[in-house]
């Protein structure tokens, strides 16, 4: 998925859970292989050029496509899977696919474990017993620098920006980049709709606070262009936490 992945597991290495883990990267190569845009053999580019219908794609196609019409639904069009004018759903594959790797550990018994890709987050449990995760949020602006730092308990954590990736989304309605703010955190349950949301909240600018302000189960956080920042009022975070 052009990102790196890494998995933190604070359970006993049992083998269930060691088999667990081959499963879980085995799947994210799976949904690479499927859904890339980058790939020409891929399910996703070729229902893209039109050489195949929706039928012939694999059922996680449609599945992922169904999650999308209805994020596009809950952000009144901001998540969009063809704002550069093609079908690109990966805005919310990467979430949905660490949220599904996660869940294969904790069948096999992984009760503790962060799974990461590319800066975005699915947590359960604990750090250690009593002792809830601590997630710190990259400056966009000071590269080595925190913005603030997360902290709990089963959580989805995900951030938007253009620190590592420079304008790479786009607005759906006007198909231009987004540059308003720097970047957008998010926090939840599930990373297969906070990573989505916080897309949809980047690609807002100033319309983001009261959109998240008004979300049931989601928190959010943003650097604005200029340095500022704000927080919704339950946001599990330390703004300006350490550097």
């Amino acid at each position: 998925m052009g990102t790196v992945f890494s998995f933190d597991i604070r359970d006993a290495r049992t083998p269930a859970v060691e088999s667990a883990l081959g499963d879980a990267v085995a799947w994210l190569h799976h949904v690479d292989a499927v859904f890339s845009t980058y790939r020409a053999d891929s399910p996703v580019s070729r229902l893209a050029r039109g050489e195949i219908g929706l039928g012939e794609c694999p059922a996680l196609v449609r599945e992922v496509l169904d999650l999308c019409e209805r994020v596009g639904h809950a952000t009144d069009g901001w998540f969009s899977i063809t704002a550069n004018g093609g079908l690109d759903p990966t805005g919310l594959v990467k979430g949905w696919a660490v949220e599904r790797a996660a869940q294969i550990l904790r069948a096999a018994g992984a009760h503790h474990t962060c799974v990461n890709g590319g800066g975005d987050l699915q947590l359960s449990g604990e750090a250690a017993p009593g002792m809830p995760w601590r997630i710190g949020i990259a400056h966009p602006h000071r590269p080595g620098d925190l913005c603030t730092v997360v902290t709990g308990r089963d959580l989805a954590v995900a951030t938007s920006g253009t620190a590592e990736r420079g304008a790479h989304i786009l607005d759906p309605h006007t198909g231009t980049p987004v540059t308003g703010l720097a970047s957008v955190t998010v926090v939840g349950r599930s990373l297969t709709t906070t990573d989505a949301y916080a897309t949809a909240a980047f690609a807002m600018g100033a319309g983001a606070r009261d959109w998240l302000a008004g979300l049931d189960g989601h928190e959010g956080f943003a650097v604005a262009r200029d340095g500022g920042t704000w927080h919704t009022r339950g946001f599990p975070g330390t703004p300006g936490g350490p550097r």
